[in-house]
């Protein structure tokens, strides 16, 4: 048997390696590869199969902003949910790995969701793409291949990914590209702001592309915000099906033409000539599509688009319509539903009225402290411990997201004394008189778990989870406004702590926004209307407007904090706030209107006596026979003596 030895022709080597340095790289075009390798399954999209530029004729120009042919260095998006932006950061990923390889650096809000996305949303996409699959070969034990780290198999680039709460992550490495996701939900690290430490990543890089994406949340301080008004400020621009006049769909045109009983009638009217523009005409227009800046000179070195639901296939008119017609009237929805369906961010109410216009308002109050007025049909109970007392503000609620003050008292001594949990009891037992003459209980209480935990939990643990809940003050305004603290071990016996099961974070920052902006209306029939007794002192009104949102800056970027004046107390602020959040674990918040009507017919209705409207209440006198009399003001906080009945 003959044996072969094949000899390695060097010349040949170094031709082939001089032709591969000289040789100009093909053209990076995203939307070429989109195209071509970008397929979506059934669990990922209404409309599985390949990408589709067709259906997301909005994302052509931001893909070619995002290759080397465009001078501009960074790439902002500002939308709603939903609409396809992280697809366009997916593509960027992994059209850079195949076309332009080089490093890449993926940063999210936290570590948590940096790994989510690599599991729920990377790795499938570099396992379903053929011509990622071989650049990505999944192996064990591979140094290259771990869930915040995968580098090319021949080692030309690599995906790093971080959060942005992680300095360590967004330090000592250079990055020619970057996605930056969610980035409005960004919030300082200990080494300082995550924006700048990242954008400085690809400072040595004069040709880097950094993309910026995210959902706005609130204004002033809202970062993708800021983001893309330092950008073009390029908005979609579509032509009338009947005049062809362009212009931007805008929420407002919609909202001012919609039929509240028929919402799947939604519409725009065209700014030209006044026709009415409906869902079936949106292909027409998208066929139209273009972007247009209203901020040119910044093209060359940042680009920033906005976009919303309405132009995606992904949601329908009607369902915009019912969005806004459920979230209406109640803040902290109409925030969620202009951030995520709109694309736009939320004004925020920092400051409340005068606390001497709440204070008159009460005065001129047809109802007096201690009872329950016409229209408070559920009572909360909102408990906050200091070192030396408890003090609780009872709260009714009612249709519309209506709130009516009841009273305010206070127990003496710290939350961990027997006598002082015995006193809270006897205000958990209390019976309270309404407008009917029936007596009603609290129907449910949320104490401030936050200082003193386990001496809170030992008397949350004396009543059901279905009366008594903790809470857990979040001051982020990205918070929702109620979640399940995450389970919680004892330091010392790392024991699970039985807490967690009832302890909720509350979302304070967006609950007091909504607070002050309802404070702000004077028409008692208002949606979100707030209602006060007569009998409480100005304290109370000084201590419920106690507190402003006001800016801090810091490394050069300013975030916003809710903060009050050390020399006076904000008690009353807080046991209002904690009080809704008992109102939203109950489900105060997405009742409907049969539920309220049988609630009300149960508490409110005398026997033999038809339901009256709640206008009708209002405007009668208050008098003996109906069970409510006028008495003297009392101090602001009463003691357990003077609130139980002698």
């Amino acid at each position: 048997m003959t044996m072969q030895i094949q000899v390695t022709n060097p010349e040949r080597l170094a031709l082939e390696a001089m032709i591969a340095a000289i040789e100009p790289p093909p053209p990076v075009d995203y939307l070429f590869w989109a195209e071509d390798n970008i397929v979506f399954t059934e669990r990922e999209s209404r409309f599985p199969g390949p990408y589709n530029r067709n259906l997301f004729p909005y994302f052509d120009e931001i893909l070619r902003a995002l290759s080397p042919d465009d001078p501009c260095r960074f790439v902002t998006v500002k939308g709603s949910a939903q609409v396809g932006k992280t697809v366009v950061g997916n593509i960027f990923v992994g059209g850079s790995m195949v076309m332009d390889p080089r490093d890449i650096l993926v940063v999210h809000p936290t570590d948590d969701n940096a790994s989510r996305w690599s599991k729920l949303k990377l790795s499938p996409m570099l396992r379903g793409t053929p011509t990622l699959a071989r650049l990505f070969p999944e192996k064990s034990r591979d140094s290259g291949n771990s869930i915040l780290f995968k580098e090319r198999a021949d080692g030309l680039g690599a995906i790093l990914i971080s959060g942005a709460n992680s300095p360590a992550s967004l330090s000592q490495v250079t990055m020619s590209r970057q996605v930056q996701d969610d980035v409005s939900k960004w919030e300082p690290n200990p080494a300082g702001d995550p924006e700048q430490q990242a954008d400085n990543r690809s400072r040595s890089d004069e040709f880097a592309k950094i993309l910026k994406i995210s959902t706005p949340l609130i204004l002033p301080g809202c970062r993708i915000t800021k983001n893309f008004e330092a950008g073009s400020q390029e908005y979609p621009y579509v032509p009338c099906p009947h005049c062809e006049h362009m212009q931007v769909l805008e929420w407002d045109n919609m909202q001012g033409h919609l039929d509240v009983d028929h919402p799947e009638l939604a519409h725009f009217v065209c700014e030209g000539c006044g026709c009415e523009i409906h869902e079936t005409d949106r292909a027409k227009m998208l066929a139209g599509f273009e972007w247009r800046a209203r901020n040119p000179a910044a093209k060359r070195y940042h680009r920033s688009f906005w976009i919303w639901s309405a132009y995606s296939y992904l949601q329908s008119w009607e369902l915009i319509a019912r969005e806004w017609l459920k979230a209406k009237g109640d803040p902290a929805a109409e925030k969620s539903f202009l951030n995520e369906t709109v694309g736009e961010a939320y004004k925020a109410q920092g400051e409340a009225p005068p606390w001497e216009d709440l204070r008159n308002r009460a005065a001129a109050s047809h109802y007096v402290r201690g009872r329950v007025p016409p229209g408070a049909v559920l009572l909360m109970l909102g408990i906050d411990c200091q070192g030396d007392r408890v003090e609780w503000q009872l709260v009714g609620f009612g249709r519309e997201y209506r709130r009516y003050v009841i009273d305010y008292g206070i127990v003496d001594r710290h939350i961990s004394d027997p006598d002082c949990q015995r006193n809270l009891d006897l205000v958990l037992a209390k019976q309270w008189i309404n407008v009917a003459g029936k007596s009603l209980g609290i129907d449910r209480a949320a104490i401030d778990g936050n200082a003193w935990t386990e001496d809170v939990w030992s008397f949350v643990r004396r009543h059901p989870a279905s009366k008594v809940i903790m809470v857990r003050g979040r001051g982020e305004d990205s918070a929702p406004r109620l979640a399940l603290v995450k389970r919680e071990r004892n330091e010392k016996t790392g024991l699970l702590r039985k807490y967690s099961r009832r302890f909720y974070n509350l979302g304070v920052s967006i609950l007091k926004m909504a607070l002050y902006r309802d404070l702000a209306k004077d028409d008692p029939l208002a949606v979100g209307y707030v209602s006060f007794p007569s009998g409480l002192e100005d304290e109370y009104f000084q201590e419920l407007t106690a507190e402003r949102r006001v800016p801090h800056t810091r490394y050069g970027f300013t975030t916003y904090r809710w903060e009050k004046d050390d020399r006076q107390d904000n008690e009353a602020l807080d046991t209002l706030v904690q009080a809704t959040g008992a109102a939203i674990k109950y489900g105060v918040y997405g009742m409907s209107d049969v539920s309220w009507a049988k609630l009300e017919a149960e508490r409110e209705a005398a026997q033999g006596a038809p339901q009256a409207d709640l206008e009708d209440l209002l405007s009668a006198a208050p008098n003996d026979s109906g069970g409510v009399t006028i008495r003297q003001a009392q101090p602001r906080k009463r003691s357990l003596a003077e609130m139980l009945p002698r």
